[in-house]
């Protein structure tokens, strides 16, 4: 299973690794459970939550609240959501295939099976929606967007053949555009903090293309490589939305830089300028002899090149990136599949080369050692109605069983219940707040 975004998930030596919405967190799992990592700083991981339950192959946290949404492979048609700090389980759901991946804000709950996507209201946790029939998605290839302030969208792919890109509004539960983003099939896409755009990738590998998700204008085409193709596993926005990275199973992760003045008064966009230097003299004669030369040598030469790189000691391994503030520096944050973490410095001025701040062993490889250790130190330099109804019977709700030996961190109903009703008070016009820990979201009745 592989998708991507700020919520990434890969799976090699161990068996998932993956950020949360807004990479304040990194989930490490192994067949013998899941930890959840804070990232707040750049001298250490500390571990938040460690859980046992093997066969682990999604565990997503919702930000920095004590929610997690849970499936194992011993159970892989069936969701929980936990609460881990309390111990407890808040609710569980079961559906008519294999979960392939679980995305989350803090409006909506998104889960997608191989050819369908099931959207829940996170405050109830009701399914509000299903989009049946969507094209095989084998490797669980959605986006959600992190941020529910402007917009909650909802990307998942739209062929089976072709990379058409669809965009759906999980608020108002309707198709939002419709995007022809590549000749071959999607492998990878993200919404930048905004919701304003979307990034994508084709399992070729060599462009990378950022659309408008208001009207389905492309704005960005951006060059990874020119003849060899690669596996490109996550990209993200920076989140100002200045920068876009990108990871792959080559030795190098890209970093872009979008520039707004790539926009025309005629409504077409090429890539990010670059105004001094060699490149920027070509990139005028180019554009100058646009109509003179063949359309792929005119495509080739005005794609944008990447603005920094990161050189990784390995090659052909699955790895994730993302772009975080981290004590409010901007830091480009690589895992790979071996439960390495690298923190590098990011220079958005000059961009070059990225320098490794420090690398982490998390996971087992952090239990080998007997904690989270570094293996280098370098000092820093520098997220409709009546069909839907018939439909769900495919889902079940029902309430966590009690276990025969309750333990005093277990809650009952009436104190589950009690603990909704706190959550629901006051909530905000279009999000749940989930900040604190007795927030999370309630549990619907038992279906009859």
């Amino acid at each position: 299973m592989m998708s991507s975004g700020e919520e990434d998930i890969i799976i090699t030596d161990t068996s998932f690794i993956s950020f949360n919405q807004d990479t304040t967190c990194v989930a490490v799992g192994s067949s013998s459970g899941y930890d959840l990592y804070s990232i707040n700083s750049t001298d250490a991981m500390d571990l938040v939550h460690k859980d046992e339950e093997p066969d682990v192959y999604i565990a997503e946290r919702l930000f920095s609240s004590s929610l997690v949404a849970v499936v194992s492979t011993q159970n892989p048609r069936t969701l929980r959501v936990c609460h881990f700090k309390k111990g407890t389980e808040i609710c569980r759901y079961s559906y008519n295939d294999k979960i392939r991946a679980v995305r989350m804000n803090r409006s909506r709950l998104v889960v997608c099976l191989e050819e369908s996507l099931y959207i829940h209201n996170i405050r109830d946790m009701k399914v509000i929606h299903i989009i049946t029939c969507t094209p095989p998605n084998p490797t669980g290839l959605i986006a959600l967007s992190a941020e529910t302030s402007n917009f909650c969208f909802l990307a998942y792919p739209g062929h089976s053949h072709t990379g058409q890109l669809q965009v759906f509004d999980a608020e108002t539960l309707s198709c939002r555009v419709v995007i022809p983003a590549h000749e071959g099939q999607l492998a990878a896409m993200q919404f930048s903090r905004t919701n304003t755009r979307i990034a994508t990738a084709s399992l070729k590998g060599t462009v990378i293309r950022v659309f408008d998700t208001r009207d389905g204008a492309k704005l960005y085409e951006l060059r990874r490589g020119l003849k060899r193709t690669a596996s490109i596993f996550s990209l993200s926005f920076s989140p100002c939305g200045t920068f876009l990275a990108c990871s792959s199973n080559t030795e190098t992760v890209h970093v872009f830089k979008l520039d707004e003045r790539c926009s025309s008064s005629d409504g077409t966009y090429g890539s990010p300028p670059t105004d001094e230097g060699w490149y920027g003299y070509i990139n005028s004669m180019v554009s100058a002899s646009a109509g003179y030369l063949p359309s792929q040598v005119t495509d080739t030469l005005t794609q944008g090149r990447a603005f920094a790189t990161v050189h990784l000691p390995t090659t052909g391994t699955r790895t994730i990136c993302s772009l975080a503030v981290i004590r409010k520096s901007l830091r480009l944050v690589v895992c790979d599949g071996s439960g390495c973490l690298g923190l590098y410095s990011f220079d958005q001025q000059e961009g070059g080369d990225c320098s490794l701040i420090r690398r982490f062993f998390l996971g087992d490889r952090a239990q080998d050692s007997g904690h989270v250790s570094e293996a280098e130190n370098v000092s820093d330099t520098s997220d409709s109605g009546s069909n839907t109804s018939q439909q769900t019977s495919d889902v079940t709700a029902t309430y966590s069983d009690k276990l025969k030996n309750r333990n005093g961190s277990e809650m009952t109903d009436s104190e589950k219940f009690h603990e909704m009703a706190t959550a629901t008070e006051t909530p905000p016009k279009t999000c749940f707040l989930l900040d604190d820990d007795g927030e999370f979201p309630p549990v619907a009745f038992a279906a009859s």
